[in-house]
């Protein structure tokens, strides 16, 4: 199951050749929205596994995810990440097959399994039937990268069964910087959004507050010394948009969408 953001992002020709059936699904733009049409097109599924196109998982993941979900009251599982591009210029494919390539080996199970917070959206294996149960699904009030969408949708689940890290599950996130939100966007983001989960109960207080003053203090230190793969003067003007828009009580998440 795939939902490009754009039409030209999928090439029917290329799934020809795999050996199992892919369907293409669409949604409009955002990850949110685009997870939600994979969700509505796999009703009878018992485990969706998401992967972002920029996650390489290693060739046992799946089994792995299989065997997690049948030993405990599991709900969301992330995987152990070898390698993550995210807060770097990003990871080429030739470096991320050589990581999965040399990995070593797998810890037994009775050590393998750690609660954590929320999944992470590049990697996110969820129990299908509580999903359907309590009609759970990912926030759309959060556009276009939906920054947060995956521990919303974590710590509604989490009401249900365990969050957890399992570190036989493996991969590596590239990271890869094109197709992102604008610095703009992005920076509005990093404020709006764990507001506004804080305020809808699925983030608590000190989460969001910490996430808020790391991404805010961040950008003002960086500013001054930009990395070249991150737009910080950007992401610093829409956190003072973001926090100007709070403090006239006309903050909200979606407003990205009329910047540019």
């Amino acid at each position: 199951m795939i939902c490009p953001a754009e039409v030209s992002d999928y090439d029917p020709a290329v799934a020809g050749i795999l050996p199992f059936p892919v369907l293409s699904v669409a949604a409009p733009r955002g990850s949110s929205s685009q997870r939600n049409a994979i969700i509505a097109a796999c009703a009878d599924a018992d485990i969706m596994v998401f992967f972002d196109d920029d996650y390489y998982p290693n060739p046992d993941y799946l089994a792995e995810a299989e065997k997690l979900l049948q030993l405990q009251n599991i709900v969301v599982a992330r995987g152990y990440l070898l390698a993550d591009g995210i807060g770097g210029p990003g990871i080429e494919q030739e470096q991320a097959l050589r990581l999965i390539a040399d990995r070593k080996p797998l810890p037994p199970w009775d050590s393998a399994i750690k609660t954590t917070y929320g999944g992470y959206g590049c990697n996110m294996v969820i129990k299908m039937a509580t999903v359907r149960q309590h009609g759970i699904r990912f926030d759309e009030n959060l556009p276009l990268y939906g920054w947060q969408e995956d521990i919303d949708f974590s710590r509604a689940l989490a009401a249900y069964g365990r969050v957890v890290i399992c570190l036989r599950m493996t991969g590596v996130h590239l990271g890869t910087k094109r197709g992102r939100t604008s610095g703009l966007r992005f920076g509005y983001s990093q404020i709006a959004n764990p507001v506004y989960l804080c305020k809808k109960g699925t983030m608590s207080p000190g989460y969001a507050g910490w996430m808020v003053l790391k991404n805010l203090l961040a950008n003002i230190l960086k500013s001054l010394w930009p990395e070249p793969w991150v737009d910080r003067r950007g992401r610093l003007k829409g956190n003072i948009r973001a926090l100007g828009d709070l403090a006239r009580g006309r903050m909200d998440p979606r407003r990205i969408l009329c910047m540019e």
